[in-house]
């Protein structure tokens, strides 16, 4: 059973910068959308960006355009959610989620955790002073 690993999180000062990874053994990333979401205390799970696997598309929430930057290291495997200018209202727990790409959608990514077939524990990140 594939599951992404997050890596990255901790505490940070607001307008701080953080960078979030997400890991996964055995596959290559590079075949997977990839997407993060978030979810803070008593609120509902809500979408962070996510990434094609061509890397052509990236789509982010409005609360986080400007300051969050998704991308991938292929040569590590990896795919990383740069945070910068980090305020309070970021504070969640971070997840990423992944689904195979099938053919012909190599510049396909959805805000739309349903469409997601494997999902990570989560990463705290927590922004306070």
């Amino acid at each position: 059973q594939l599951q992404p690993v997050e890596s990255g999180g901790g505490l940070v000062e607001p307008g701080g910068s953080m960078r979030l990874s997400c890991a996964a053994s055995g596959i290559t990333l590079e075949n997977y959308i990839i997407a993060w979401f978030r979810q803070a205390p008593g609120k509902e799970r809500e979408e962070v960006s996510c990434v094609s696997t061509s890397s052509l598309t990236t789509t982010y929430s409005d609360s986080v355009k400007g300051r969050f930057t998704i991308f991938r290291a292929n040569d590590k495997n990896t795919v990383y959610l740069e945070m910068k200018a980090l305020k309070p209202e970021d504070t969640a727990v971070y997840f990423c989620a992944a689904r195979r790409r099938t053919y012909g959608l190599q510049n396909v990514c959805l805000m739309d955790s349903q469409f997601y077939r494997h999902w990570g524990p989560g990463t705290q990140v927590t922004v306070s002073s």
